[in-house]
């Protein structure tokens, strides 16, 4: 096998934590709600996806892209995951800083962009309309400061379970993908209405400053919180499972085929 080189690993990680938090994102800011003008009646005709939806669409940008490019970076496009594959002891501490600034720039690069397409609806206004995340008044369900903590610590540690877990050699072989993304969905149908759901700090980032109205200043709560969740099951999977891999890490490689392939292409 061959690791490719950390830029390619940057890049992938760049493209995937876009493409996580533009579609995740933008199917809450542009078709949760959606209403069309019914012209025979009247009134508007409800044809947004609502909550089960925006979930649905979280979870699709983990499948799509874990297998478009977590063969390069591992696909972890999430700060938190970073981390807990760290404490894992699956992923170079020297390579968290690079993984973790470029999964944040990937995330205000997608943010920019919804911000951007918004803007061309009249009459938009961003403030609270960014698909932040926030507790207290600015919870879905106005759900406490001590609420979110919990949720957000305990839904990002069964996040690293599911990772950790069918990335195992003897899980299905292929399938760790859909298992990571429909866990994910899971977290969303859960929580969105706690928190919006965020278990991951370059989500949240993402869209808190376009968002304004008291979401920068709860970003803390939501880069804590899903840290300490990943870092809990990063260090204790091992204890839980009985399961021990911290010999085989999740950074990403390609076939040595495949390598060569690429090495013979012009350039």
């Amino acid at each position: 096998m061959h690791t490719p080189s950390l830029a390619q690993r940057l890049g992938a990680e760049f493209l995937g934590t876009f493409w996580l938090v533009f579609g995740g994102c933008g199917a809450a800011m542009y078709a949760a709600g959606f209403m069309a003008p019914n012209i025979t009646s009247g009134q508007s005709v409800h044809l947004g996806i609502g909550f089960v939806g925006v979930a649905l669409a979280f979870g699709l940008t983990v499948v799509t892209m874990a297998y478009a490019v977590g063969h390069i970076s591992g696909g972890h496009f999430n700060p938190a995951v970073t981390i807990g594959v760290a404490v894992a002891k699956r992923f170079e501490w020297k390579d968290v800083p690079a993984y973790v600034i470029t999964q944040v720039i990937g995330g205000l690069a997608a943010g920019a962009a919804l911000w951007g397409i918004a803007r061309g609806r009249a009459g938009f206004d961003p403030i609270g309309n960014m698909a932040a995340n926030g507790y207290g008044e600015h919870s879905p369900g106005g759900y406490s400061l001590v609420a979110v903590f919990c949720a957000e610590v305990l839904l990002t540690a069964f996040f690293l379970y599911i990772i950790l877990g069918s990335t195992h050699d003897a899980a299905p072989s292929g399938f760790a993908p859909l298992a990571i993304g429909l866990g994910l969905t899971l977290i969303h149908l859960i929580s969105i209405p706690i928190s919006n759901t965020s278990v991951n700090p370059a989500r949240s980032m993402g869209v808190a400053f376009f968002n304004g109205n008291g979401a920068p200043g709860q970003l803390w709560l939501f880069w804590l919180a899903p840290i300490i969740g990943a870092a809990i099951a990063g260090a204790t999977f091992h204890l839980v499972t009985g399961v021990d891999r911290r010999d085989r890490d999740i950074s990403g490689s390609i076939s040595a085929r495949d390598a060569a392939d690429h090495s013979d292409a012009p350039a």
